[in-house]
């Protein structure tokens, strides 16, 4: 007698089974991840790189050809895309077929080799290398949030970049990308005559305030037994500070004027490259991506709490933050329609079984389509997949067709058959062949095929 034939003649064991599915298959369900379509990784990633006021010539030898050199020495890499342009290195990187294990470890090896080739041959003037992993979890935001005030002014520029910061630090959330926030500046607008009557020139200014605002970091000294870290603070959001730097004319290094008699200075933001408006009031649009694997549902529910805890401290004040996409819409309807549709089936299926098989068949089934349901999610959450409404209503049906089968077997019918008849052990092998080719695309490693 084989093993599988002990198991489902031993009745209390087979119930005890029957329960514990039961059980783990609904705590699964309550516990996965939800989303309406796979989330699938291309192996593709994205390095981008700013560097203001450069040629595309420029950008081409002094920010792609050194990202090349270094992100060519990461292992499994297929091949390498770049675009130079105006200011902007823009960089494609294409993996080989890994799996997730392999494919974060080098992940994390081509942020260190961006980043460490970025402090060393970079210019100074180059932002920092963004690096994006290009999934179906950011190819779209998950939630849009807006910012909206009656003036586009300082307390709306806070106030969104205070609610980016917050929504980064949100459990679940991957990236923020702002739109219409532009970062604040201090401005030097200087008087080209005046300059001149001093003999001092444009380029004595630029490189006067480049060589002293600016922190300096002068290493450790020892005072007795104490160590003690020496640094000189240059940089300050204080517009009096900048006008106190003293430029050196070129011509006479020995004469020194102050800035603030060659020049006004002023605070000020940056140039804005996007501007956006809500019903003819100035805003700021913020896009939010997910982590890989978060509960999307989850995840825009924690939003709404937050905007919600935040309109209460901004009554009176002009300004509102409000939700303006909710992508767990779509998927909450996906998953309605499942459930609903599971079960309606279940109804039908009982009906027709009842009908043409008898009450007691009829009883067998309806207790085996809720285990059968239930051990796919069981599987599908124990593998690491995520519910969605594709995946769990192929698997769930493949499912229903030979878990439902040894339930039945475990049990006498008036079809007379038996665990050890031929015809049984023939439908339980086709049955568990066509579940097996049914569920291992929506497996993690087959998820792209489920689409």
């Amino acid at each position: 007698m084989s093993m599988f034939e002990r198991l489902i003649r031993n009745h209390p064991l087979a119930n005890i089974a029957f329960a514990v599915v039961l059980f783990m298959g609904f705590m699964s369900y309550r516990d996965m991840p939800r989303e309406q379509d796979p989330e699938v990784n291309f192996n593709w990633v994205n390095v981008t790189t700013r560097l203001p006021g450069a040629s595309a010539e420029d950008v081409e030898k002094r920010v792609t050809r050194p990202l090349e050199d270094a992100i060519a020495r990461v292992a499994d890499m297929k091949f390498i895309s770049s675009n130079s342009r105006e200011n902007v290195s823009s960089m494609l990187v294409r993996f080989q077929d890994l799996d997730t294990r392999t494919f974060d470890k080098r992940m994390n090896d081509l942020r260190r080799e961006v980043q460490n080739q970025a402090d060393s041959e970079l210019p100074e003037e180059a932002g920092d290398p963004v690096v994006l992993e290009i999934t179906t979890a950011n190819g779209s935001p998950t939630a849009m949030v807006m910012i909206t005030s009656p003036a586009f002014d300082e307390r709306l520029r806070a106030l969104a970049r205070q609610v980016k910061e917050d929504i980064e630090r949100t459990k679940g959330v991957d990236s923020v990308f702002a739109t219409g926030l532009q970062d604040p500046e201090l401005h030097v607008r200087f008087d080209p005559a005046a300059a001149a009557a001093r003999g001092i020139s444009g380029a004595d200014v630029a490189d006067s305030v480049s060589r002293w605002f600016r922190d300096i970091f002068a290493g450790q000294a020892r005072v007795g037994d104490n160590e003690w870290l020496v640094r000189v603070i240059g940089q300050s959001s204080d517009p009096d500070t900048l006008a106190a730097i003293q430029v050196i004319p070129s011509v006479a290094q020995q004469s020194r004027v102050p800035l603030d008699s060659l020049a006004e200075i002023a605070r000020a933001r940056e140039k804005p490259g996007q501007l956006v408006s809500k019903d003819g009031q100035p805003a700021v649009l913020l896009a939010v991506n997910k982590r890989t694997g978060a509960n999307t549902l989850e995840l825009v529910d924690r939003i709404n709490d937050y905007l919600a805890t935040k309109n209460k401290t901004l009554v009176n004040s002009g300004l509102h933050v409000l939700l303006l996409d909710d992508q767990t819409i779509p998927t909450r309807q996906a998953i309605d329609v499942m459930e609903t549709n599971a079960l309606f089936g279940l109804i039908l299926v009982l009906a027709i079984t009842w009908l043409f098989l008898g009450s007691r068949i009829a009883i067998l089934v309806g207790l085996g389509i809720p285990f059968s349901l239930a051990a796919a999610f069981w599987a599908l959450s124990v593998m690491g997949s995520r519910s969605t409404f594709r995946c769990c209503s192929a698997s769930s049906s493949c499912w229903a067709c030979w878990l439902t089968m040894p339930w039945l077997s475990s049990k006498p019918s008036t079809t007379g058959w038996c665990a050890a008849s031929p015809s049984c052990r023939q439908r339980w092998t086709a049955c568990a062949r066509s579940g097996i080719r049914c569920f291992l695309p929506c497996s993690p490693r087959w998820l792209p095929s489920c689409r």
